[in-house]
């Protein structure tokens, strides 16, 4: 068992160097955000990172704790093309879960593990500011497209870093609840994937990690792809080959490449320790997307 141990630390060894001094962002959601056990592994995980020196920095998701509030409320959850419709009553309960009670049960987790998280909203510091998102679908072909109005639901139109770098610096691990803010102050619900990309891109980062319940991008014959290159992901996606919610995440993989970040991953978070696994170890458990 010894020898397994030290070969496990041998393997990481360079990754470890590889990372030391990076930022590396990881888009917390799914299934690892309910199950008492993966909580604390990914808590464990992030805390790790900081102390390796790796400048770890979360953005999280939330939708089963929002709708588990809305239900309790009496509030029906309503959704336009995949996306939450969020008027003014469901926007207050979307900034009250995710700016709060999520956003602070995730720091407190990693504090309990030795880490020093601060909680941030896109609010603090004008982190994220927001444009309104509107939607163009066509139902076929023979139709002209239609405009849906999805509420207070959000575009990212800037990241100002600037409350990141001055935590980062300082030892802390942000962790950020994607909650933008217009031009007149108006709150927007932006996707979670969607912010971290752009966080991933607006700090330059080294990797952007995915966590959600799927293992990654699988092939014709449902195989996982370990590795693949942005131009025949984008060729996934045009072939069908991608599809449903998958492409989402995909398109905010390639986002990330596009605007400097190293490499993109995507992996199942359902797996104990699934970030460092993915990190530090020469096949990794998901797919990684990189730029040739």
């Amino acid at each position: 068992m010894t020898n397994s141990v030290a070969d496990i630390l041998i393997e990481a060894l360079p990754y470890i160097k590889r990372f030391s001094g990076k930022t590396i962002v990881v888009k917390y959601g799914g299934h690892a955000m309910v199950d008492e056990k993966l909580k604390k592994d990914f808590a464990n995980d992030i805390t790790l990172l900081k102390y390796i020196g790796v400048n770890p920095v979360v953005v999280h998701g939330g939708g089963p704790q929002i709708n588990k509030v809305l239900d309790s409320m009496g509030i029906t959850s309503k959704f336009v093309r995949g996306m939450r419709y969020t008027d003014d009553e469901t926007m207050d309960v979307v900034e009250m879960v995710l700016g709060g009670k999520v956003n602070k049960d995730i720091v407190a987790g990693i504090n309990r593990q030795g880490g020093k998280a601060v909680g941030l909203t896109g609010k603090d510091g004008m982190l994220i500011t927001a444009e309104k998102m509107t939607i163009l679908y066509r139902e076929n072909e023979n139709k002209p497209p239609e405009i849906i109005d999805p509420g207070m639901v959000g575009n990212v139109s800037n990241i100002n870093p600037d409350i990141i770098h001055t935590l980062t610096v300082k030892g802390f691990i942000p962790i950020i609840a994607p909650v933008g803010v217009g031009k007149n102050g108006e709150t927007y619900n932006i996707n979670a994937d969607l912010v971290a990309s752009k966080v991933a891109s607006a700090l330059n980062a080294e990797r952007l990690i995915l966590v959600t319940d799927v293992d990654g991008v699988l092939d014709a014959d449902k195989k996982l792809v370990s590795s693949v290159d942005a131009a025949v992901i984008q060729k996934m996606i045009e072939t069908g080959q991608i599809k449903g919610g998958m492409i989402p995440k995909v398109e905010c993989a390639l986002d990330a490449l596009k605007n400097g970040v190293k490499k993109s991953h995507i992996i199942n978070g359902k797996l104990s320790h699934a970030v460092l696994l993915e990190l530090f170890t020469d096949s990794g458990i998901g797919t990684q997307v990189f730029v040739d």
